[in-house]
């Protein structure tokens, strides 16, 4: 079957091509976001790499399995964006503000600006196991923020031999293949990527596992929190935290590092509006809210935020706010009803 659709699509067979790909698409998008850090630069790099793939159907021998070539198709598209110049802008930090807020002065200037939410409901249909058999991380672990921002500061053939050997499990050899190089190349990158991983895991709240998902430890977490930031409760959300929680605003290059900091971010925040509602969703397997903000003079819930919860163990090890504008990804409403 899958021959007789390379021949059609070879033949210029459009309608053979989307036959072809499409049980690939959402765990292509992952492995891009995963490179990426973004819904939309990974969105943008799966339509160049089925772009492509469409191109160079002539030079597919399937000596491999289809998914195994697009894989290096998408590697090799996500290099490329990687390697272009001037793509992350950094933002002028000190002094800014959010939702109309003056923000108190941060901890440290974040580096990952361009850090973007995976809306769980993309993962439906994602293998659970990965393509090869040396994979070192499970599919949760590898789409959780902790994990895709410590990616974003590997240099990109590191990144690639990382996301390639264990997060997919491919052999050395394939990998050598993919990126046009030698197995001691591959090896020697591998290396290095495992040792930068790992010297970023306490910064991103990866050191501990978090609870099993809606077991009663999360939910504990996770309706405590809710309870808490809705009724404007500083002390009741520092007590779910971590003692070196760390606190960021992507796109807002800042950091708030310790139970201090956040408490003065949260002091500022609570002291100047009150009146939030969050409404429960998951992003990068992880728990999540929309937040919504009273506007008193329509009387009805504005959105105003996404926040996304890293738990390690019995605590909150990292929140990270997103803006409003990812929320419609998500399946939230611009806006609630006065009566919500």
């Amino acid at each position: 079957m899958t021959a007789e659709l390379i021949a059609r699509c070879r033949a210029g067979d459009a309608d053979a091509f989307r036959e072809l790909v499409e049980p690939f698409r959402r765990e292509l998008l992952v492995h891009c976001y995963r490179f990426l850090g973004s819904m939309h630069d990974a969105e943008d790099a799966l339509q160049e790499t089925l772009f492509d793939a469409w191109r160079g159907l002539g030079a597919f021998e399937a000596r491999s399995a289809v998914r195994t070539w697009l894989y290096r198709v998408a590697t090799n598209r996500c290099l490329k964006v990687l390697r272009a110049a001037g793509r992350r802008p950094r933002m002028a930090i000190p002094g800014t503000t959010a939702a109309g807020l003056e923000l108190p002065e941060p901890s440290a200037h974040g580096e990952v600006v361009w850090l973007e939410p995976y809306p769980d409901v993309l993962l439906d249909g994602v293998p659970d196991t990965a393509p090869g058999p040396e994979a070192r991380y499970e599919s949760k672990q590898a789409i959780s923020l902790a994990f895709v921002t410590a990616v974003q500061l590997l240099p990109p053939r590191q990144r690639a031999v990382l996301i390639l050997r264990d997060v997919l499990g491919y052999r050395a050899a394939d990998v050598a293949e993919f990126l046009d190089t030698t197995e001691e190349s591959v090896t020697s990158a591998l290396k290095r990527a495992r040792a930068g991983i790992r010297a970023q895991a306490s910064r991103f709240g990866a050191t501990q596992p978090p609870p099993p998902p809606d077991s009663p430890c999360e939910r504990q977490l996770v309706d405590g929190l809710a309870r808490a930031f809705e009724s404007g409760d500083v002390d009741g959300v520092v007590a779910l935290l971590a003692d070196d929680v760390r606190l960021t605003m992507p796109p807002l290059p800042v950091e708030y590092l310790g139970r201090e900091a956040v408490t003065r971010l949260l002091t500022a925040v609570f002291h100047r509006i009150t009146g939030y509602r969050l409404v429960a969703t998951r992003a990068n397997s992880q728990p999540a809210f929309g937040v919504y903000l009273l506007d008193r003079h329509t009387v009805t819930w504005r959105a105003t935020g996404l926040l996304v919860l890293t738990l390690a163990a019995d605590r909150i090890a990292a929140v990270t706010r997103f803006e409003n504008s990812h929320l419609p990804r998500f399946g939230l409403p611009r806006t609630l009803p006065p009566d919500h």
